[in-house]
């Protein structure tokens, strides 16, 4: 749905205050006389009787942008939402715009089923690059993908409700996509996250190929940014940032052209050295200083070099330790019924 008609007064329509530009009048009248004769309501007028009227006064495409573009101003100048720029409306205007959506919605097709859901860290890459694919293909410019926050999506039976500038998009599977299984999928990772951050544990899940659905329906939804970026490690930001429009343009074009990157699992870390003899000898500058500030600094740097040794053992033995007791618990959520 483009706007919540119910909640807009009737008289709004009817305001004597409302002005039409000279240039739109004609067009406005023809509106106003037309929707009056099928008991609709002009002001607010929604996309679904735009295009209605649009398809009962078949008229060039110039004609019909203008009419468009008469419509619209009249209802951006009383405080609307503009009906004109729905998407449906978008592509009744552009047939060359159409046929695109209709030749990018047949690839999207043919790619999405083959994105892995599983394995690390593809499984990861490939549910979020699906969603992104069947946004594309339901018209969402770029921009419009990158600007998304979780609160902007919601599943309704078969299709998608998203908020897409100051309208709304209905996304369907007339591409031959599942939109929200695809929407699913990526919300099931969303999930797990929030729940569980740890990338280790969420790798282990997806190697394993283990069901991810119970964590659907305990995904946040705020404002953060639907998409973020993945590194190769399959780390997110910690403090999340949106991917960039130029981001998902080029992940959209890569998965269309067939060039898309390969996520393949990352080697895996080596435990640090302990050794020192080959470190190499600390630079010294030629500066002329007091021999006590002197001694100082060299005690201090030593000092540190030797009491630091060990620091990064121990933080990844910490990050170990978290990863193990986070994959018990999570075992123990799992399978309750083997706790006595």
């Amino acid at each position: 749905m483009y706007v919540d008609l119910g909640a807009i007064p009737q008289s709004v329509g009817n305001s004597p205050e409302l002005v039409v530009p000279r240039r739109y009048r004609y067009d406005w009248a023809l509106f106003v006389d037309w929707c009056t004769a099928c008991d609709y309501r002009s002001l607010p007028a929604h996309p679904s009787v735009l295009a209605e009227f649009l398809d009962d006064h078949p008229a060039a495409d110039g004609t019909q942008r203008r009419r468009v573009a008469a419509i619209n101003a009249v209802h951006t100048g009383a405080g609307l939402p503009a009906p004109g720029r729905a998407e449906t409306i978008r592509q009744l205007l552009n047939m060359t715009r159409t046929d695109r959506l209709a030749r990018v919605g047949e690839r999207v097709a043919q790619v999405v089923p083959r994105l892995p859901v599983t394995g690390w860290p593809g499984g990861l890459f490939g549910r979020r690059d699906a969603l992104i694919l069947a946004l594309a293909a339901a018209g969402l410019s770029f921009e419009e993908i990158a600007r998304l926050r979780r609160t902007d999506i919601t599943a309704e039976r078969d299709a998608l409700v998203v908020k897409a500038g100051e309208g709304w998009v209905r996304v369907t599977a007339e591409s031959g996509v599942e939109p929200v299984a695809v929407y699913r999928n990526w919300v099931e990772v969303l999930g797990f996250l929030d729940r569980y951050p740890s990338t280790k544990l969420l790798a282990g899940r997806l190697d394993k190929g283990a069901s991810l659905s119970a964590f659907a329906d305990s995904a946040r939804r705020d404002e953060q940014p639907l998409f973020t970026p993945i590194d190769r490690w399959g780390h997110t930001p910690f403090n999340p940032t949106p991917l960039t429009g130029h981001s998902i343009a080029a992940l959209t074009r890569a998965h269309l052209t067939g060039h898309a990157p390969v996520h393949k699992r990352p080697p895996a870390r080596q435990p640090p050295t302990k050794s020192h003899e080959s470190a190499p000898a600390p630079v010294v500058a030629d500066v002329e200083l007091d021999q006590g500030y002197y001694d100082r600094g060299i005690a201090a740097r030593h000092n540190a070099h030797t009491d630091l040794t060990d620091v990064t053992d121990i933080l990844d033995g910490i990050e170990d330790e978290a990863d193990k007791l986070l994959a018990d618990l999570l075992a123990i959520l799992d399978h309750p019924d083997d706790i006595e």
